[in-house]
């Protein structure tokens, strides 16, 4: 059995910095990892120490020379089934090089990944192991008494988790201090303050014929400020009505929850209150 592929030396000193954040990804095609994060914002978090990714091979983990993870279903139907074994395997070999991970199973029936996601999880210190199945997906008894979380990128099926985990990983690694040099370019970014961010505009300021809104050219940063909450909203109501509408019924709710109590009556009760 093959030892997982390091990317990242983790004992390399870090120069003030605690340790690298630590991704695994448990997988049947471990250079598809490999090579995606060989590029832009993950690779140059790699090489500055603020995370690790590694990746594990399932396939080490059978005990046939066919190498074989997966077998059909019971009670019949299409397709195959990830056997539990080698899953289950590759995940206990990830905890033990990666205690305190969280294992998350990328999956289509899982819940909803989204920016609170990738914040909880970036805030958690022992990293993450994320687990990408195949075929009709992965044994549920894995999913149900191996892994911590179950997640999906969109209401869609992809070939394999492999995608899905990359995209997981992107997410999460952007937010781990000191992978991305301008933190405010995090902050203002789309859904993190519940709304899609606002348009961006670069040179020329007229481009076939259509002009850069004239506000973000005047100078007057409060100007440009206001301009961008506007925009913002608009775009979201447009693109997004769905999150448009959880923002104001949550507005609507704080102001429940703010309003001061009615004036207090004096005298005696009116008829109608006895009712």
């Amino acid at each position: 059995m093959s030892a997982p592929d390091e990317t990242v030396d983790r004992d390399a000193p870090q120069s003030g910095n605690p340790g690298p954040y630590p991704f695994t990804v448990l997988t049947l095609f471990p250079d598809m990892v490999r090579q995606a994060v060989g590029h832009s914002i993950v690779a140059r978090g790699i090489a500055a120490g603020r995370i690790a990714v590694q990746a594990i091979d399932i396939r080490d983990f059978t005990h046939d020379r066919h190498r074989t993870v997966d077998d059909v279903p019971y009670g019949g139907g299409p397709g195959m089934v990830m056997k539990p074994g080698p899953v289950a395997d590759a995940i206990r070999a990830a905890r033990e090089g990666q205690p305190g991970a969280k294992v998350v199973l990328m999956s289509a029936s899982g819940r909803p990944f989204d920016q609170a996601t990738a914040r909880r999880y970036a805030g958690h210190p022992g990293g993450l192991a994320l687990v990408c199945g195949h075929y009709e997906g992965v044994d549920e008894r894995v999913a149900e008494h191996l892994c911590d979380d179950e997640v999906t990128i969109g209401d869609y099926v992809l070939s394999g988790g492999e995608l899905p985990a990359l995209v997981v990983l992107d997410a999460v690694a952007r937010l781990v201090p000191g992978v991305v040099g301008n933190l405010a370019s995090i902050a203002d970014e789309s859904h993190e303050g519940g709304l899609v961010e606002y348009p961006q505009y670069t040179r020329p300021p007229v481009f076939e014929g259509h002009a850069v809104p004239e506000v973000l050219l005047s100078g007057n940063h409060a100007d440009v400020a206001r301009y961008r909450r506007e925009a913002a909203v608009a775009k979201t109501r447009r693109m997004r009505p769905d999150l448009a509408a959880r923002i104001v019924e949550v507005v609507v709710e704080r102001r429940k929850a703010t309003a001061p109590a009615g004036p207090a009556r004096l005298g005696r009760p009116r008829p109608e209150d006895d009712r």
